[in-house]
């Protein structure tokens, strides 16, 4: 490391130390502001209460509306930002945690969106309070409250279109995310991809109908259907390669609504999901002669559907590897994760470099998992994931804005216009 990086490295972990006491004296709030956006969950769509509690609690003014429900708020000098990202939306689920704090609306935040809310604005109410002691932040920090992350079209595609990141000229975009199936007190950021591609997928097979008396005078499609579906387990092994993760989930199947009656089509629906695009050409391919050719064995014909979802989640190593020696410096261990599961934070990848990690809330065997209506973290994982983000805003200005801003508190980007250039 140069003299010049080093002295960066210590302007910056000198503001990481400052920023953490903040946090620390914002936690009870965050902790209760937790409890109250649990207690009153918002599905897809419908965030508005829970955006207007974050931006008040955050106390940096009104922002820019974002994604119809969403809002975008800086904090910090003009010029170049880093952004970091919270989801507002819960799952339409009825909650079965038994917490003090239960939701009873019948949605519930079962992805762990609340704690991240929570974070955030501890995060965000830090940097106002470091700053307002006369430590300025050497870059922007662009909180993004962002809508519609369980259900498309998401609230991600929304942000980027709208071009509101490339007019605040962010560099970076950081996540974090809790993980029951990452150590309690660990963080993963893994380099590369650390969640899949996922496409909708939907077979349909033709016959000829009849009554369930004579099928030899109709063309089933429901056997036909049958075997396609078991075929399709066998897509991956003959398709992709064995050390790439690839799943093929059928989910759904459905024919004729009488038992007495030969449906003229039978439909299967589920889910394909890789980590490379060369993998899911291939095993849609190969998924797409099998629904062909099965069905003609048959006397029907078959139709495959695709509908493209969200890309995998491709984390910028250069950032993930400098994020862990941030995580390490704020007491923070690192743990290998990656999952064949998706988020919409990888689109931002598609114009930026971008980083998730996974904050662990591993409870022993046996404990719920993301989407299940028992999940529920401990409220310390609050500030775990407030760390996580910290260390991932210090790497991201260390790895793509450099040493001048790294070193200069903000001297460099204060009278900056916040519109310099592109989403990248």
């Amino acid at each position: 490391m140069t003299g010049r990086h080093a002295g960066a490295r210590a302007g910056l972990e000198e503001l990481r130390v400052r920023w953490v006491e903040a946090l620390d004296a914002e936690l009870p709030a965050a902790v209760a502001l937790r409890h109250r956006i649990h207690a009153a969950p918002e599905v897809s769509g419908h965030e508005t209460a829970t955006t207007a509690a974050v931006v008040a609690a955050i106390g940096a003014g009104p922002g820019t509306a974002s994604a119809s429900t969403g809002r975008v708020l800086r904090i910090g000098p003009g010029g170049p930002a880093v952004a970091v990202r919270a989801e507002l939306d819960a799952l339409p689920l009825v909650e079965a945690t038994g917490a003090a704090y239960a939701a009873t609306n019948g949605a519930m935040h079962a992805c762990g969106h609340d704690v991240h809310l929570a974070a955030v604005t501890a995060l965000a109410r830090a940097a106002l309070a470091t700053e307002a002691a006369g430590h300025p932040l050497p870059a922007g920090l662009l909180v993004v409250l962002q809508p519609r992350e369980e259900v498309g079209p998401t609230g991600a595609a929304d942000v980027l279109a709208e071009g509101v990141l490339a007019a605040h000229d962010v560099r970076c975009v950081v996540g974090g995310h809790v993980q029951p199936q990452v150590a309690a007190g660990h963080v993963s950021c893994d380099p590369g991809p650390v969640n899949a591609a996922v496409d909708e997928i939907e077979v349909v097979v033709t016959g000829r109908g009849g009554h369930g008396a004579y099928p030899h005078l109709t063309v089933d499609p429901v056997p036909a259907l049958c075997r396609i579906v078991l075929a399709m387990q066998d897509a991956v092994r003959s398709a992709v390669d064995p050390l790439q993760p690839a799943v093929v989930s059928m989910t759904q199947l459905s024919g004729s609504g009488a038992p007495n009656v030969v449906p003229d089509e039978a439909r299967a629906a589920g889910t394909v999901r890789t980590m490379r695009p060369v993998d899911a050409v291939a095993l849609h391919a190969r998924i797409e002669a099998l629904v062909t050719g099965i069905a003609q064995a048959h006397g029907g014909t078959g139709r495959y559907l695709v509908r493209r979802g969200e890309p995998a989640l491709d984390n910028d190593p250069a950032t993930a590897a400098c994020a862990a020696d941030w995580l390490a410096a704020s007491g923070l261990p690192t743990a290998p994760f990656a999952s064949c599961g998706s988020d919409d934070f990888a689109t931002y990848g598609t114009r930026l470099p971008i980083l998730m990690m996974f904050v662990g809330t591993d409870g022993g065997p046996g404990s719920p998992m993301l989407h299940d209506a028992a999940f529920l973290p401990p409220d310390g994982t609050v500030r775990e994931v407030a760390l996580a983000l910290m260390a991932g805003w210090l790497a991201a200005v260390e790895v793509h804005l450099g040493p001048g801003a790294a070193g200069t508190g903000g001297a460099d980007h204060r009278a900056g216009t916040g519109k310099v250039g592109a989403d990248a």
